[in-house]
């Protein structure tokens, strides 16, 4: 695997802890205060905050499938290298554009 490929799955992976574990607090302040939909986007509505903590995850979540949908395809498939990477770009920038109409939808 390309060093560089291997540095940026690990990094994102390093930032998506802390990222996941307050996303999952977040969800069990929401559950046990019984906030309801309109509740979360009327307290996330034109928050700066929450857009660039959400889109940072998008962005690592991002990179980091993208990098392991590139690996497991280049292992596990007749794909050439070439291929199984242009195919791991694609899946990535789907990914970071649906997560970021979905960070869009919730603050803006």
């Amino acid at each position: 695997m390309n060093v560089r490929l291997y540095v940026w799955q690990r990094a994102t992976a390093a930032l998506m802890v802390p990222l996941v574990a307050v996303h999952v607090a977040v969800i069990f302040y929401a559950t046990r205060q019984d906030l309801s939909a309109a509740d979360i986007l009327a307290r996330t509505r034109g928050s700066i905050v929450w857009g660039a903590y959400y889109g940072l995850f998008v962005a690592a979540v991002s990179i980091h499938a993208a990098i392991g949908v590139r690996n497991v395809l280049a292992e596990w498939s007749p794909l050439s290298e070439r291929h199984a990477g242009r195919l791991g770009l694609l899946f990535g920038l789907v990914l970071a554009a649906l997560g970021a109409r979905a960070v869009l939808a919730v603050v803006l």
